[in-house]
Parts: C-alpha cells; structure tokens; sequence
C-alpha cells in the first residue's frame, strides 16, 4: 500500500518477530518435547539422605564389635605379657639354626650377598612373628560368667567361644620348658565337641592354677545338677 493514504507501510521484520514471539520454539531437555519431567524425588537421592531413614522407629543400631563383647557389664580378663615375648624367643630359636645353616648353603652356592640376604630374611620371618604375637595377645581374652565361660581372640578372623561349665569334661594346664621358666601356663577346657573346646595360652602360673580349680569346682556343681 501507498503511505500517502495513511496506512502504516509493510515491516516483514516486524511481522517476522511477531510471529516467533506469538509461537516461540520448545526448548529441549529432560521433560519437554512429549516427555515428562520426572516427579520430585523419583530417580534422585537427595543429599542428605541416610539408609537409617529406613530403619523403623526404635529398632536399635548395632555395631560389629557387639557381637564379641562379654555381656553383663562383664569386662575381658587379658593374658599376660609374657605370652608375646615367648612367641618371639621361639622364633628366635628356631630362626638362629635356620638362618646359619641356610646362610650357609646360600654362601658356598651364590656368594656373600645371598647369604645376607638370607639371614635378613630371617630376620624379618622372626620380627614379624612377634609383631603377629603382640596382637594376637590384645585381642585375647576371657570371662566367667554364671553358667559359662567365654574365650575370644583372633586378629584377622575374630571369634568367641562359649564353654558352658556343665558341658566341659576335664580341664588341663601345660607348659612347656620355656613357658615355666617365664613363668606362664596355657589353660585348656575339653569338651564332649572338640569344635567348642577353648584354649587360653599366657596365664601367669598362679592365675591358670586359680582358673583351673574354679572351673572344676563348677563343672562339678553343674554336672551335679546344684
């Protein structure tokens, strides 16, 4: 049309604006183009989220370490000391021949370095002996109970023997020549099922005579039926 007779003149760019912001374009993404947007909290985990939320009320939370614990405000009784430094002079004693004659062997076949290295091998073989002993000694440990007497050790695998005093046959205590000259024993409880038998090694000498006598006097009350 003619401007002259008062009509606006033709603006493409303008009509063309128009249009796009009468039909803007879909945006694209998750929940757009025939889509749905997920719900709230459906395929997500919030921050904050914990599996406890899922545990019903008042069911308590127990830990690993209860399964191994004595009970009745009861505390472990430790072996002695002594039991870690014995482990170590066997292997000392086992190590020194070892080591001398493998040293040398090594020596004639191979030279002087072999044979160090032999001996330092050895050497560490022991060392790590009495580092195994010192933990094993920590994670001994027994208690008296009412009606039976409960033994746990272990440091790799921990486990807990349960010996009830009617079931338990006869009680021994040995000790070996080094043992008593340091003055330690090994309590041993035997039952009618060996896989219930329990040993508690490192008890100084007067310690496993009181241990053993009071299990016999229980073990007879509970035969006894008193």
């Amino acid at each position: 049309m003619n401007a002259s007779h008062g009509e606006p003149p033709f603006e493409p760019a303008a009509n063309s604006g128009a249009q796009g912001a009468a039909h803007p374009p879909l945006p694209s993404g998750p929940g757009h183009g025939g889509q749905p947007p997920n719900p709230p909290g459906q395929g997500q985990v919030p921050a904050h989220y914990s599996p406890d939320q899922n545990r019903p009320s008042g069911q308590p939370v127990y830990r690993a370490d209860q399964a191994f614990a004595a009970g009745g405000g009861l505390h472990w009784s430790p072996i002695s000391k002594r039991h870690a430094l014995h482990r170590l002079l066997t292997a000392v004693l086992w190590a020194i021949p070892v080591g001398g004659v493998g040293a040398f062997i090594v020596w004639r076949n191979g030279g002087v370095v072999p044979a160090a290295m032999w001996v330092a091998a050895v050497g560490f073989g022991a060392v790590l002996t009495w580092l195994m002993a010192e933990l094993d000694r920590r994670a001994y440990g027994y208690a008296e109970r009412a009606d039976d007497l409960i033994v746990t050790h272990g440091v790799l695998v921990k486990r807990l023997i349960v010996v009830p005093y009617g079931r338990m046959q006869f009680v021994d205590v040995t000790a070996g020549l080094l043992e008593r000259w340091m003055g330690i024993a090994t309590v041993r409880m035997h039952t009618a099922a060996a896989a219930t038998d329990a040993t508690i090694p490192g008890l100084p000498a007067s310690e496993a005579a009181q241990l053993r006598d009071r299990l016999a006097q229980k073990g007879e009350e509970r035969s006894m039926g008193l």
